[in-house]
């Protein structure tokens, strides 16, 4: 049984793939899509426990994504985890002002990431 499902945005292929490979061998269901306006249909499809979302996407970037979600009473109650190379402090606070409960700066180290998320859902081990 799943730890919980996890839904993966970000336009890089490879980061997809890493994030994919490496939440599904902590025991994660991994959903991916790669870009915003995709990431809100599945979020309402698939209901995940936590959304990792990159910020700089086209069609809509993630601080919109974010937004749109925190706004949806289907959505609002899911985390978001921003992931990007956007790392000054005005961009994290705007991550942080459209609703995502942690902001992780690129180039990052997986099982950081996959610590975080445990933490956020509880599921530690």
């Amino acid at each position: 049984m799943a730890l919980g499902k996890i839904l993966v945005v970000d336009d890089e292929v490879y980061i997809l793939h890493i994030l994919d490979f490496s939440l599904g061998a902590e025991g994660f269901e991994v959903i991916t899509a790669n870009n915003g306006e995709l990431a809100i249909e599945k979020a309402k499809q698939e209901k995940p426990n936590l959304v990792v979302l990159d910020v700089m996407m086209p069609v809509l970037d993630g601080y919109e994504t974010c937004r749109r979600l925190k706004r949806d009473p289907e959505t609002k109650n899911i985390p978001v985890v921003l992931l990007t190379a956007k790392g000054r402090d005005l961009d994290k606070r705007l991550g942080y002002e459209v609703g995502a409960v942690d902001y992780v700066v690129k180039p990052f180290s997986p099982s950081r990431l996959i610590e975080r998320i445990q933490e956020i859902l509880g599921c530690r081990k």
